[in-house]
């Protein structure tokens, strides 16, 4: 009797632990605005990001080769659904034309009206809504239309302006028709191809009597803007000022590529680049990027990729994944975990410094973080006021010491920028990141940051001399560029591009490449982006402080029109849905409870009396 009573504790406690494990919910991500494209790719890296969004794109020459009752998409619905249930939005990008709807590049029957059965491009967007109702919300409508070369990579719209207002009305309406709750984005726009297309859009937008009945046919703003911070800062502002300055209401803007790819990596060798990165940098860039986009108003922000996959070699100029082909990670990913984690909760953001340093504050409810970095080869100092005696000081790859407040300051030691790449007077990326975390005035400072701290990175070896994602403060003040620039290439001291006077809201910005997935990342012709490969000693080690300042963005819940009522922009709630893991640990408890039970019941009764 007293076996049989041992026997079944043991069995109940088995069938509880397993319970316990099968309702354990996935990890939510850390804060609702930070994503990743192609997150489905790797899905087990994007939760170890905490990534909250991502990006899958329908191109209709794929999704219907076959014709109109066919659907292929490159994308399944299981992976669809594995990213709802691991907690992450998933945004549908709409492009494309197959053969049997081709008529001289455009959809045909697109000049039809949307409810007509003969416009093709309304049935598919039809179709598209409607089969993913209740999984994907938010449409973005083709990609940047504002590459006017045919001869480019990434060229994709063949007609004119007015043909694009056609393509994107058509599909506002049908997809609220099908789905009221959906969320309409303009495509992305590159702005350096053609600053002026996006106003050129939004006239003839505006002309059209019926566009302010039916918002202007588009929800959000979409931006694609890569390799330098100071160019993400300004363009997303001139973005918004466009859209303001044509009399239409406040839409939010969603950055959904950035990146500043390296061409240093041994695994991808660039030799051609546009821009030269290391690893190092690139992984500087992302929490630069990260902290002007949200200071200039990005509401959602994502890096393009997570993770190079075989085709790209053919397609992308760069290698854009944070994760190599064999899914090893590139610096870039640890430096985009740690500061999901401390740029998360923000409630508002300021640019206050951009001199020869660059420096961010995030108001994050009871304290707020600081970014900080040098623009500039020598390392600098910044001074932050203090409102408590102590701070936490983290370094961009999760590394935590407290400091103490000096005569009411703080005063942060920041390494040099690498520096292989110039931007006018600065360098194009700053130096290794510090996050700078105080309590506000009755407040506190979280003792680990949102969603827990980063898990250690790999050590293997990296192309820069450091480890790969270990690199340290001091390792990235002292490194040197290894490459040699090329002296056949344009030695521009700036590579500035005014902004028209007559549209701009700010007065220059940094001319930028950048890719596209749709249908491949493009590479923007060196004869009007010029790679500066001066050396840094050109670049002065101090500036004057003329170039600070206050700009301020407020981050309230409201803005964020795309989340779900019930969604905070920084607390998403944890799914009900289990990862593949959970599922597997509850059948292990369980079966394993039960077939112990089998085992020992069959021996006690082989042996028994």
């Amino acid at each position: 009797m007293k076996f049989w009573k041992a026997l079944l504790c043991l069995l109940f406690l088995l069938i509880i632990v397993g319970s316990a494990a099968a309702e354990r919910p996935a990890a939510a991500p850390v804060d609702a605005r930070f994503g990743i494209v192609e997150s489905y790719v790797n899905p087990a890296e994007a939760n170890n990001l905490g990534v909250a969004w991502t990006r899958v794109r329908f191109q209709w020459a794929e999704v219907q080769a076959g014709g109109p009752g066919t659907w292929t998409p490159r994308v399944s619905d299981a992976q669809i659904n594995n990213e709802i249930a691991n907690g992450r939005t998933v945004v549908g990008l709409l492009i494309g034309v197959p053969d049997w709807a081709w008529n001289n590049g455009l959809p045909a029957g697109l000049n039809l009206p949307h409810d007509d059965p003969n416009n093709t491009w309304a049935n598919f967007v039809r179709e598209a809504v409607g089969r993913y109702n209740g999984r994907i919300r938010h449409w973005i409508i083709w990609n940047e239309p504002d590459i006017n070369d045919p001869n480019a990579p990434g060229f994709t719209w063949p007609g004119s302006t007015q043909d694009f207002l056609q393509l994107q009305r058509t599909a506002y309406l049908v997809a609220k028709e099908t789905n009221p709750n959906a969320v309409i984005h303009l495509p992305a726009f590159t702005y350096f191809w053609n600053p002026n297309y996006i106003y050129q859009f939004l006239d003839v937008v505006v002309a059209d009597p019926a566009a302010p009945a039916h918002n202007y046919y588009f929800d959000a703003i979409t931006a694609h803007l890569y390799f330098q911070p100071d160019s993400v800062f300004s363009l997303i502002q001139t973005f918004y000022g466009a859209v303001q300055s044509r009399g239409i209401p406040w839409k939010p803007l969603w950055l959904v590529e950035t990146n500043a790819p390296p061409s240093n990596d041994p695994a991808w060798p660039v030799a051609n680049w546009a821009f030269q990165v290391t690893l190092d940098e690139q992984a500087a860039y992302i929490p630069q990027a990260l902290a002007v986009a949200m200071a200039a108003g990005a509401q959602r922000i994502a890096i393009y990729k997570l993770q190079d996959i075989p085709g790209d070699e053919a397609a992308n100029p760069e290698p854009f994944g944070l994760l190599r082909m064999d899914g090893s990670r590139r610096p870039a990913f640890n430096s985009y975990q740690v500061a999901i984690r401390y740029l998360a909760g923000a409630q508002g953001a300021r640019r206050e410094r951009w001199n020869e340093v660059g420096q961010v504050r995030l108001d994050q409810g009871t304290y707020t973080t600081h970014v900080l970095f040098s623009r500039l080869p020598a390392p600098q100092q910044a001074e932050i006021e203090a409102t408590a005696n102590t701070a936490v000081l983290v370094d961009m790859w999760g590394g935590r010491r407290t400091i103490t407040a000096q005569n009411g300051m703080f005063t942060v030691d920041l390494p040099g920028a690498l520096c292989v790449q110039t931007a006018g007077d600065y360098c194009m990326i700053g130096g290794a990141v510090q996050y700078l975390v105080q309590a506000k005035e009755g407040g506190s400072v979280p003792s680990a940051p949102p969603g827990g701290n980063a898990p250690p990175p790999p050590t293997t070896g990296g192309a820069t001399g450091t480890p790969d994602g270990t690199a340290t403060s001091a390792a990235l003040s002292t490194a040197v560029p290894t490459t040699t620039p090329d002296p056949n290439a344009p030695t521009s001291a700036a590579i500035l591009t005014a902004v028209p006077t007559t549209e701009a809201t700010a007065t220059a910005v940094t001319n930028t490449p950048r890719p596209t997935n749709t249908p491949r990342p493009t590479h923007t012709p060196t004869a009007t982006l010029m790679p500066t490969n001066e050396p840094t000693a050109a670049i002065p080690t101090t500036m004057p402080d003329t170039a600070t300042t206050t700009t301020t963005t407020s981050i309230p819940a409201t803005e964020i029109a795309e989340l779900p009522p019930t969604l905070s922009p920084t607390q998403p709630p944890a799914t009900s849905h289990q990862p593949p893991a959970a599922n597997n640990l509850s059948f292990l408890f369980i079966g394993g409870g039960l077939l112990l039970a089998v085992g020992l019941g069959g021996w006690w009764w082989r042996s028994r009396p």
